[in-house]
């Protein structure tokens, strides 16, 4: 067998397309070997030749699940590499802390406040597992957030006597007045999706934190749909705990979640699972004291390769810039739904949102509609019943993508 070093199992591995991890592969072969997109190779932040999926098709769809771009297949190439030969075992520990850093570092938090968890669902278990609820407490959610928080706390509801309220949606917005109306002094926490993955709502965090706030309630925010779409300060925000994942706008993989839990919520809110990762000391008689930063949320190992990948993809989104990701991403969503008004489709995402999710009804027949849209290389999801398509427009996404959507619709209209 011919001697292997780190320059040859890169190239190999990229000529076969082996897997690194779970995430999106790279295969410069047949890359090479694709052809000329028939779109416009404008690219106003520069960065469409990292994401290869925009060779041949619209990706309209990192609400569902983001491509990896080239640095982080590199990185995600690296580690397996590592793993392979147990070259630098150490780097493993480095990309952990730096991905922690990295985050608290775009996102506005101290780096003692931000937990590597492995899912957007085990942080919101987190919270809710760690409030003290006394029965007849109730949390307030509202019917555009994503079905884990209907199933965690329709279980507290048979388990701790706790009353789930439901704000409704009214044209497509969970309204802040409707959330003051359903929270009193036995409410005990407010949880939201911070941006709706329905139909891309985005709240405004700090009202409702100052709503829950003088209740003596907290705020919870699932951020997998927010993080990575605009500019934030978590401190700012009043936010009390929010998560999100890497898989979306963070152009990362599934199995990294990162979960901010507000300096002062650290001493009171205990994890709800134990294991060595929380060891801050070990004491006599197999004794432990567990460390007090939102690291004693991590119970164990993380899964490396989605942190290598989380490390990576940060790094690349301080690059480009969540202001500039923001401004390009949101003025072509509103473009698209100026387009879809244009051609009479009514619009789930409400006017004026500043967020890059657009659903719609399409009022076509959903079969027909697919059929078209995947010999047009338009990449999407549909939602309730399929009667809606949601498009996300990501920062790789140029004005050419959102017509090739258009043209499809106004087409079989």
């Amino acid at each position: 067998m011919s001697e292997w070093n780190r320059r040859t199992f890169l190239k190999t591995t990229a000529a076969a397309g082996l897997a690194a991890s779970a995430g999106t592969l790279v295969d410069p072969a047949r890359l090479e070997a694709a052809p000329a997109a028939s779109f416009s190779i404008r690219d106003p932040l520069g960065v469409r030749d990292q994401f290869p999926v925009t060779r041949d098709r619209a990706y309209l769809n990192t609400a569902s699940s983001g491509p990896i771009p080239i640095p982080v297949q590199e990185a995600l190439t690296e580690y397996a590499y590592e793993r392979m030969m147990y070259h630098d075992p150490g780097s493993r520990a480095e990309a952990t802390l730096r991905a922690r850093e990295r985050f608290a570092g775009l996102f506005g938090a101290d780096v003692d406040e931000i937990a590597l968890l492995y899912s957007t669902s085990d942080g919101e278990n987190v919270v809710a597992n760690g409030i003290d609820w006394r029965p007849g407490d109730n949390v307030v959610i509202d019917e555009l957030h994503f079905t884990t928080a209907f199933v965690v706390y329709r279980e507290l509801e048979k388990r701790a006597g706790v009353e789930l309220r439901i704000v409704r949606a009214v044209d497509g917005k969970a309204r802040p007045e409707d959330f003051e109306a359903h929270t009193d002094a036995r409410t005990r926490l407010i949880s939201v999706a911070w941006v709706s993955n329905r139909n891309g709502f985005r709240h405004d965090l700090p009202t409702l934190a100052a709503i829950a706030h003088s209740h003596g309630a907290y705020l919870f925010a699932d951020g997998v749909q927010a993080f990575g779409t605009f500019p934030v300060d978590l401190h700012a925000e009043g936010v009390d705990f929010a998560c999100g994942n890497g898989y979306k706008w963070l152009f990362a993989d599934f199995g990294c979640a990162p979960l901010y839990v507000r300096r002062q919520h650290l001493e009171w809110l205990q994890p709800d699972r134990f294991g060595h990762r929380q060891v801050a000391r070990t004491l006599e008689g197999n004794a432990y004291e567990l460390t007090t930063t939102a690291g004693k949320y991590e119970y164990s190992n993380p899964a490396f390769a989605p942190v290598v990948a989380m490390d990576a993809s940060l790094g690349f989104l301080a690059d480009v810039g969540l202001d500039r990701i923001a401004e390009h991403t949101h003025t072509l969503a509103q473009e698209l739904r100026e387009e879809l008004t244009r051609l009479g489709r009514q619009l789930f995402t409400p006017a004026g949102n500043p967020s890059p999710i657009v659903s719609f009804y399409h009022e076509l027949d959903p079969t027909t509609l697919a059929d078209a849209l995947a010999n047009s290389g338009v990449v999407y999801t549909f939602q309730e019943d399929r009667r809606l398509l949601r498009a996300a427009v990501a920062m790789f996404n140029t004005r050419d993508d959102i017509d090739r959507l258009i043209q499809v619709i106004a087409r079989l209209a």
